[in-house]
């Protein structure tokens, strides 16, 4: 699920750090791992990934041939994926290995109570909040380069025109080759100097993208924004511009999720990562956010038509890209074929469980160091593929992820729009009493006891949407909003009508 990309610069605004302090202790988001989360993961670390039984490469595939690469942003060390793509001669190879987590959390220890605990990463804009212990999450168990390392290995067949063919997945010793940024990689294409696998990447990259587009998914291309001082004493956000080749490896992680369900589908037990179609009155309320933006988007034109023609790096539309997250609102999980709430009968899988921006049925699997559920799934998917039956501790957990899932997905959102209340909040700061050009993109209620109406309301320049009161607020339509308050402590933005 895409999310606003916010980054502080390093040297920021000491009043924002601090607001962004407060409001992680406020939601609640972990600090320090407990001494015994710790040492379990040393311990862990210095096995090598032996948590399932065995150690080093015993009962792994040696493919450590494959010359797989990492693509990542700048500074990563988190590495859940590493991708390798050759020719077929009638069509093209996936690689995709995967950081193998399972190998390093002992089931009902410490760490695995901790991981559950916490969910997911947590992501805000000057530091993370990390699911594992670094000493797993940037050493033993992510994908590193030059290191042999216990990985996940999916191999995924498809054809001239990028359908998939066939799939396989399997534990695998692997050795990344190169840990690069997305940059880097997108230079070397423009170049012409880019390896073959990765010139092959970009070609599945675009053949998916329209596979997509023929389903009627679309992906959003989020840009982060980094918040920076001026030489005045303001701030203003700086936009990094998405790469095209960012939505080509991103497609690799929808195609091995796309894949994963199918096998889980095929062994009738599993972890689906779902999303109910856009509501009618969010899709409302972005086409009055595309208006305040200055985005012409006819009536006869969808969402998903609409989305392909933005560019990320025009501030304009990255502000809708950003906005548009919201239509993901309702994306959850689906346990199915293990016993319902209470020990009830198994859940059954409907006939359609899309995930309604894919547009197609589709499971978390691609990043088990910051996300708690790809883990799980990910054993469901290999014990069908050798024809087991997964392990009891995996079917024991799965009827409780999806309520652990959304606690977790409940904590990073509020930290996430905590977040944005306070760059906006800077951005505006000291500004009190300026009147700007917006449009009402929402409004709640006709006031409280003849009070004023509350909303909200979007800016073209600077892109902010924030709370609005008036008299009377003229929904959808433009006005002129006056700034009343702008608080970086109190995570407040508040206009008025006039």
């Amino acid at each position: 699920m895409p999310t606003r990309q916010l980054h502080l610069a390093q040297a920021g605004p000491a009043e924002v750090a601090d607001a962004l302090a407060a409001l992680r202790a406020e939601i609640g988001v972990p600090a320090m791992f407990p001494t015994p989360v710790r040492e379990e993961a040393e311990q862990s670390a210095a096995d090598g990934g032996s948590a399932l039984g065995g150690k080093g490469r015993k009962g792994r595939q040696d493919r450590r041939d494959v010359e797989l690469v990492t693509i990542d942003p700048p500074g990563s060390m988190d590495l859940d994926q590493a991708v390798h793509v050759a020719s077929s001669g009638r069509g093209y190879i996936v690689r995709y290995a995967i950081a193998d987590v399972a190998a390093f959390v002992r089931p009902g220890g410490a760490l695995d109570a901790e991981t559950h605990r916490r969910g997911t990463t947590v992501y805000g804009p000057d530091v993370r909040t990390p699911l594992h212990p670094p000493v797993l999450s940037e050493g033993a168990a992510s994908l590193l380069p030059d290191e042999d390392r216990p990985a996940v290995l999916w191999t995924i067949g498809l054809d001239a025109d990028g359908e998939i063919t066939s799939s396989s997945v399997t534990r695998a010793t692997v050795r990344s080759r190169a840990r690069l940024t997305y940059g880097e990689v997108q230079g070397q294409l423009d170049a012409g100097t880019a390896s073959d696998s990765l010139a092959l990447l970009a070609d599945v990259g675009r053949l998916r993208q329209e596979r997509e587009r023929d389903r009627g998914g679309v992906s959003l291309e989020v840009p982060e924004q980094e918040i920076v001082p001026g030489p005045d004493g303001s701030f203003a956000l700086e936009l990094r511009r998405t790469l095209p080749v960012e939505g080509w490896n991103a497609q690799i992680s929808l195609l091995t999720g796309i894949v994963a369900a199918a096998m889980m589908r095929e062994a009738g037990v599993g972890l689906l990562r779902t999303l109910p179609p856009a509501d009618d009155r969010d899709v409302a309320r972005l086409r009055r956010t595309a208006a305040a933006l200055g985005i012409d988007w006819p009536d006869e034109v969808s969402y998903a038509q609409l989305v392909p023609t933005l560019e990320s790096r025009r501030p304009a539309h990255a502000a809708f890209l950003a906005e548009a997250t919201s239509l993901f609102r309702g994306a959850g999980y689906l346990a199915f074929g293990v016993p319902g709430p209470d020990g009830g009968p198994p859940v059954a899988l409907p006939a359609d469980a899309r995930h309604a921006a894919i547009a197609a049925e589709y499971a978390h699997v691609t990043a088990p160091l910051r996300r708690l559920a790809d883990r799980y799934a990910t054993e469901v998917c290999l014990a069908h593929a050798a024809g087991k039956e997964p392990p009891a501790w995996v079917t024991e957990a799965l009827p409780g992820l999806p309520e652990t899932m959304a606690a977790a997905s409940r904590t990073a959102g509020a930290f996430e729009r905590g977040c944005v209340d306070v760059v906006e909040a800077a951005l505006l700061s000291g500004r009190e009493g300026q009147v700007f050009d917006g449009v009402v993109v929402d409004v709640r209620g006709d006031g409280d006891a003849g009070g004023p109406q509350r909303g909200e309301v979007m800016l073209r320049e600077p892109a902010v949407r924030a709370r609005i009161e008036g008299a009377e607020l003229p929904l959808g339509e433009r006005v002129r909003a006056t700034l009343a308050e702008a608080s970086v402590p109190d995570r407040r933005v508040l206009f008025t009508l006039g």
